[in-house]
């Protein structure tokens, strides 16, 4: 007999929670497990319509990038000059070949120093450099722009990369 009451207890209990999660207002065992039911029902064309929205967010996402890899960046190439032997330099084209090899090879050509430089290849090469020229000599912004701009036309120039 102790074990009926403590099964009808427990089946009390879980009517009950099942109650609350659903929010029912019911107190019929059927229309509860009714109301769960759909409840689940709910849930799951709430989570088919998420999985459809970011499928199309991924196709979206994916048109981007591959529209990005057809944009043909311009050349981009300036020159700054800080001090009497510091420049800023700042590059911005297609990436796609050793282009940083060769710029690192004009600037050692030229005699200047790299100090600090930062270097982005995500979707075109850009590069941001502080240069400082060797033993002192004068360099013109307009011999180091021409530098810069040789090196990025000796690697081929504007190719689209095939990834």
């Amino acid at each position: 007999m102790a074990k009926k009451v403590q099964r009808r207890a427990a089946s009390r209990r879980k009517l009950q929670l099942l109650r609350t999660l659903t929010n029912s207002k019911s107190v019929r065992r059927r229309s509860i497990i009714l109301n769960v039911l759909l409840h689940f029902h709910k849930l799951k064309v709430k989570l088919e319509e998420i999985q459809r929205e970011y499928q199309n967010l991924m196709a979206i996402r994916n048109e981007y990038f591959n529209l990005l890899k057809h944009i043909q960046i311009p050349k981009e190439v300036k020159v700054e000059k800080l001090g009497e032997d510091q420049f800023v330099v700042k590059v911005r084209c297609n990436r796609g070949g050793d282009k940083l090899v060769s710029i690192v090879e004009a600037f050692e050509e030229l005699g200047l120093n790299v100090v600090r430089a930062r270097v982005s290849c995500n979707h075109f090469f850009a590069m941001e450099a502080i240069v400082v020229a060797q033993d002192q000599q004068t360099t013109k912004t307009k011999d180091v722009t021409q530098a810069i701009l040789k090196a990025i036309d000796k690697q081929g120039g504007e190719r689209i990369p095939v990834t």
